[in-house]
């Protein structure tokens, strides 16, 4: 290795060391070296090198200074260098603490250590302080506080170091209450940065929560509340159990050696765990798939139960630790009234336990189902004593559900109140998966596959909470969900849905076993028990008919409605779908979803409920046309207009102003041959805009794919697409679109750049392929889908349609081509719907052939898929040849 010549010899030693010393650990990792070992293997490393260039820096000053600074002058580690869990590329923290009398000699001497220690190669974080400004700084500034908690010795004056930890554990002792609320508030704003669940879909392994820090937290909590932060001695002081203790242990473990993994594969600190490096690590850490789980899935399976035993471990631990917790079970008796016989004590928050129910709740299931539904009906959270209880007796609960635990529980659910916190009360304490025992194989469950930002259990508890926050909803989802009268089915419904993932086979047709096994465990009635089942089966019906199919047409609804069969059916489907939507993720619910939903459910309840069914919607259309009529009245040329109208498609009537219709028209009738309008315009209410064009067949071969090329170039990601061909060939198209590149509205500036491009892309040379703009985010190693390209055909839904479904990775550029090919195989699209999740496309397409017949040759629909699946393939190589040399 050839080093800098003007490094002094004392650093291009260290630097030698440093690079050697960590080559030789990764070797030790890749052999499956523990990772506390190999921290600890660090940190000794670095304690060589930093130590050598301390003494080295000393040894260059003259006898009496350096003599001197030895007496007045103390190196010391802290944070996580501190604590000895150095990771290989993590910045080492020390600080230089000196006598007052020493200041101008180590000014002059912590220069020249520090640049001697950057220029060995290691990242530093330092300081230079006299013990008294580091004691108060450390009680002004949580950061630094919690970081002096966990200082060590590494050279220098061992006197000055015992000063300093003593003065600050006494100023500790007195302000302990404030120092702990301090590091409380600021790993709180740091979980809001770094996301507000354990069960993220790109982790940052150290800041999100359940991570590293989480582990910090309860060190630094144990050693201002206590004085001891290992949690080996908060056990032996009674603090932790000896569960708690192994729990924390294996997952810490688990935590660094995927660090040292991640720092070691980047050759720099790198802790954010996006899904390229899920795939990259679990096939480096040798995880083996099966037939329900890929190697990645069970990867972080193991990766989320980590960081819940870490969570839940220091959630209960800080509980505990706050003065106000042993003030509220002494005041207690004097505030609160016994309910149930005097076992429990409801006070003005929380409803806690006397010693005779704290015994029942060690001992019962159904005591602790009792406790749950108590706190619901009373609207209180459950007491941290009470639920400490319960955490240590549930693994040793009997198995099995008496009809007493059943009965608590479906009175739980039936109370929207604090239901969500309840039931994820009772999964935190292990207490759920007793009742519902899927819950343990869902229990930290990511579906590597799937567009859900959470894992399988998390989703379902969160749709339950977005469920029962439709009470106070004003809309007509609010309105439906305070009309179900057995909502006790709809939130269990909600509970399991989902609860069939990660078993070999469709997870609907799991979820319809799983719920017919909970409603017999449960002691459901029958017909309770088959609206159960129902839900669970058929919860993705609602939202696959109104975001892939066209629900203008009456047949569809009119199979639906059937297949629903009842309005208290529907209602609960509505609710369930929307529910679920908004678990998902933020930013997965709007208000346009909202809005097609609800169109959904409007036009099956007038089947279901007897309100005229077709022909109260054919009557609806009818005065939409006479309104679009009143707005043309005074036009020349009304036998025109009346032509236009009546050929204008049912959903495009339902979805647009009488008056935008009207003036649409009228731009069109004066539309010279050969010529397009583009309109663009900003719909707040679900952060899209809607752009509008208009024109002639015969301005251009294959109008659909010139369209979506010049979006999709543009940068955009279109959502939604209506394709119409009115009378005498003119065109009326319009696409809903989300910009990226606008937080809120984009300028009039783009939108009118765009509308430029839409009408250019018409008037380009057939055969001219547009460009497609590249992002920072398009790069060799971005983690593809690992679902399997699919192109399905459909026969059966539509009397006027072949329906073509497109499942694939995105990519950009990909509808064009697929819209393209479309056009080369003689297809005209009639409708189109489009939908991205994540990195995986759903795209539908209703066509005719040229004649406006459905194809029914079977040979021609294979030619269909096949030649779809070649153009899909092709460009997914080419993209990924671009995306490496870009």
């Amino acid at each position: 290795m050839s080093l800098k010549p003007h490094l002094r010899a004392s650093v291009a030693a260290a630097k030698t060391q440093l690079t050697e010393g960590r080559d030789k650990l990764k070797r030790r990792h890749a052999a499956g070296a523990p990772g506390v070992q190999l921290c600890h293997a660090l940190t000794d490393l670095v304690d060589a090198v930093v130590r050598e260039l301390y003494e080295a820096a000393l040894a260059e000053l003259d006898g009496a200074a350096a003599s001197a600074l030895r007496e007045s002058l103390t190196l010391v580690a802290h944070g996580g260098y501190g604590r000895r869990d150095l990771a290989p590329y993590s910045d080492i923290d020390l600080m230089l603490l000196y006598a007052p009398e020493a200041a101008r000699p180590v000014a002059q001497f912590a220069e020249r250590l520090t640049r001697d220690l950057y220029d060995s190669g290691l990242s530093l974080g330092h300081s230079v302080r006299t013990p008294n400004d580091a004691c108060e700084l450390a009680l002004k500034d949580a950061t630094i506080g919690t970081s002096l908690m966990e200082s060590r010795h590494l050279a220098g004056s061992e006197s000055l170091f015992t000063r300093f930890t003593r003065r600050y554990q006494q100023r500790l002792r007195r302000r302990g209450h404030k120092q702990m609320q301090a590091a409380l508030k600021a790993r709180a704003e740091e979980r809001v940065q770094f996301g507000d669940t354990i069960y993220l879909l790109e982790p940052n392994i150290k800041r999100s929560p359940g991570g590293l820090r989480d582990l910090h937290l309860l060190r630094w909590t144990g050693y201002a509340r206590y004085g001891v932060g290992d949690p080996e001695g908060l056990h032996l002081r009674g603090y932790l159990t000896q569960e708690d203790v192994r729990a924390i242990r294996k997952s810490h473990e688990f935590l660094l050696r995927l660090r040292n993994e991640m720092h070691f594969h980047a050759g720099k600190a790198h802790d954010v765990l996006d899904r390229a490096e899920q795939l990259r690590v679990s096939e480096a850490l040798a995880y083996a798939g099966d037939e329900a789980l890929l190697p990645v899935e069970k990867f972080m399976k193991d990766y989320f139960q980590a960081t819940t035993n870490i969570s839940q471990v220091t959630n209960h631990f800080v509980q505990g630790a706050q003065p106000g917790h042993r003030l509220r079970a002494w005041l207690a008796p004097l505030v609160g009234h016994q309910v149930q016989g005097g076992d429990y004590l409801a006070g003005p928050l929380e409803i806690t336990a006397t010693r005779r129910g704290k015994e029942k709740l060690a001992a019962d299931l159904t005591e602790a189902l009792r406790l749950a539904d108590l706190a619901n009906l009373y609207d209180k959270r459950i007491a941290y004593s009470a639920c400490q209880v319960i955490r240590k007796a549930a693994p040793s609960y009997p198995e099995g559900v008496s009809s007493e635990s059943a009965r608590h529980f479906l009175s739980l659910l039936a109370q929207p109140a604090r239901l969500g916190e309840m039931l994820r009360t009772l999964h935190d304490l292990r207490v759920l998966e007793r009742v519902i025992p899927e819950y343990a194989h869902a229990r930290c469950l990511l579906q590597f596959n799937e567009y859900h930002r959470y894992t399988v259990d998390e989703h379902c508890i969160r749709a339950v909470e977005r469920c029962v926050e439709l009470k106070n909803d004003p809309g007509a989802l609010g309105e439906v969900y305070r009309s179900i009268k057995q909502k006790r089915v709809l939130h269990l419904a909600l509970l399991i849905h989902d609860l069939g993932k990660g078993h070999v086979g469709d997870h609907s047709d799991v979820g319809l076993q799983f719920a017919i096994e909970t409603a017999r465990r449960l002691r459901l009635p029958p017909a309770e028990t088959e609206l159960l089942k129902f839900l669970v089966h058929k919860h993705l019906n609602m939202s696959h008919l109104a975001f892939r199919r066209d629900t203008s047409d009456e047949q569809l609804i009119v199979k639906f409605a059937v297949e629903v069969g009842s309005p208290e059916a529907l209602k609960m489907l509505f609710a369930l779908t929307a529910a679920d939507f908004a678990a998902v993720g933020p930013g997965v619910w709007n208000r346009w979803k909202g809005e097609v939903l609800a169109e959904l459910y409007r036009r099956t309840m007038q089947h279901l409920a007897g309100d005229g069914g077709a022909g109260a919607i054919d009557q609806a259309l009818d005065e939409r046309r006479r309104a679009v009529r009143a707005q043309l009245r005074t036009e020349d040329d009304l036998a025109w207009f009346n032509i236009e109208i009546d050929s204008l498609p049912s959903e495009y009537l339902r979805a647009t102003p009488p008056q935008q219709v009207a003036a649409e028209l009228k731009e069109l009738r004066n539309l010279p041959g050969g010529a397009a309008i583009a309109r663009g315009r900003y719909l707040a209410e679900s952060h899209t805009v809607e752009y509008t064009i208009s024109t002639r067949e015969s301005i251009a071969p294959g109008i659909f794919h010139r369209l979506t090329g010049a979006l999709s170039s543009q940068g955009l990601e279109i959502l939604s697409a209506q394709i119409n061909t009115l009378a005498e060939g003119l065109v009326l198209d319009r696409f809903g679109v989300a910009d990226p590149d606008y937080a809120a509205a984009p300028p009039q500036s783009r939108i009118d750049a765009v509308c430029e491009q839409l009408v250019e892309s018409l008037r380009a040379a057939d055969g001219q392929r547009p460009s497609f703009r590249r992002t920072w985010s398009m790069r060799a190693d971005a983690p593809r889908s690992v679902l399997p390209t699919q192109v399905r055909t459909d026969n059966n839904t539509s009397d006027r349609y072949t329906i073509i479904d497109v499942f694939a990775a995105d990519r950009a550029g990909l509808l064009y081509r697929v819209t393209r090919a479309l056009y080369e195989l003689g297809l005209s699209v009639a409708l189109a719907k489009i939908a991205t999740h994540l990195d995986q496309v759903l795209d539908v397409f209703y066509v005719t052939d040229q004649h406006g017949h459905k194809i029914t040759d079977d040979a021609r629909l294979q030619a269909i898929e096949s030649r779809l699946l070649e153009e899909i393939n092709q460009h997914e190589r080419q993209e990924t040849s671009r995306a490496s040399a870009y």
